[in-house]
């Protein structure tokens, strides 16, 4: 993408990020209603969808296909940030007042971790290819810790805020440690994830600020969804294992590695890519409602 492209895509997203912080500062002290949190969801969601759209018009329809594949990818991960969130505000017994500005640090910490994260990892990548072995095996990993601890509902407060609490530390200022520590988490989970559908940095960038858009509002609805979507760490492993087994087979390619014996290692398409993320993320919504009905 061109420099114009970038500062004015930039530009707009950085007046709607701040816009929402606006609002978020200013209404610190009260606690967001349901319908509230309900259209400005929607609305975000509406605005990401759009822009994909638009990407087909004015970029190709591959752009628009590795955007769509990095965001739905990048919002599920942030959907499972938020579940988390949720305990951890919970367990802290942080005031409901309180929480819109624990979210706004915690969703412009996540945003600055991402950024770094992006731009070191565009250097690596650009220089080393064999690092996607790494990536492979980190997200491949990842998807079986989800596996194995899903559980887990409660969230375990880490040493460091035990520490902090120990020392007279506010519980604001504890939420505020644990979420950034959290974001940190969350962000070694997501970087690796889309390298794993794509190499542009300006996908990478758009996917991952769209994803961060109206978390906030969505943490007011996430309660109910909660118990209802069941199956969403399952899914979540589903996909990072397959992003994970991608990119180990475009660092077999990488290396120059096209057979394993007779075997041709194949090549897996950004379309493969995109309706696997697409069908896992459906048939899991599907089958959580179906069990929580049942209930």
């Amino acid at each position: 993408m061109s420099a114009h492209v970038w500062e004015l895509t930039l530009g707009i997203l950085l007046v709607v990020l701040a816009f929402d912080f606006a609002m978020a500062f200013k209404q610190r002290n009260v606690e967001t209603s349901l319908s509230t949190a309900i259209k400005w969801t929607l609305f975000y969601i509406a605005l990401a969808i759009g822009f994909g759209i638009s990407l087909g018009h004015w970029a190709d329809s591959q752009a628009q296909k590795e955007f769509f594949a990095g965001w739905l990818t990048e919002y599920s991960l942030s959907f499972d940030n938020l579940f988390v969130f949720v305990l951890i505000l919970a367990r802290l017994k942080v005031a409901k007042e309180k929480e819109q500005l624990v979210l706004l640090f915690g969703i412009a910490a996540s945003l600055l971790l991402r950024g770094g994260f992006i731009a070191l990892g565009s250097v690596i990548v650009s220089r080393f290819a064999w690092v996607f072995f790494f990536f492979g095996a980190f997200l491949i990993y990842t998807a079986y810790t989800l596996i194995k601890e899903s559980e887990e509902e409660e969230w375990e407060e880490s040493k460091i805020i035990s520490y902090l609490r120990a020392k007279g530390a506010s519980t604001f200022t504890l939420a505020l440690v644990a979420i950034a520590m959290t974001d940190v988490l969350f962000a070694f989970d997501s970087i690796p994830a889309i390298f794993g559908l794509t190499k542009d940095p300006y996908i990478i960038v758009t996917a991952n600020i769209f994803a961060l858009m109206g978390l906030r509002q969505l943490y007011f609805l996430i309660g109910g969804l909660m118990k209802k979507l069941v199956y969403l760490t399952e899914g979540l492993a589903l996909i990072l294992a397959f992003i994970g087994v991608k990119l180990f087979i475009e660092a077999l390619h990488s290396q120059g590695w096209d057979h394993i014996g007779s075997f041709k290692i194949p090549h897996i398409s950004l379309q493969v890519s995109l309706g696997f993320i697409i069908g896992t993320l459906t048939l899991t919504a599907v089958v959580s409602l179906l069990k929580t009905r049942k209930k």
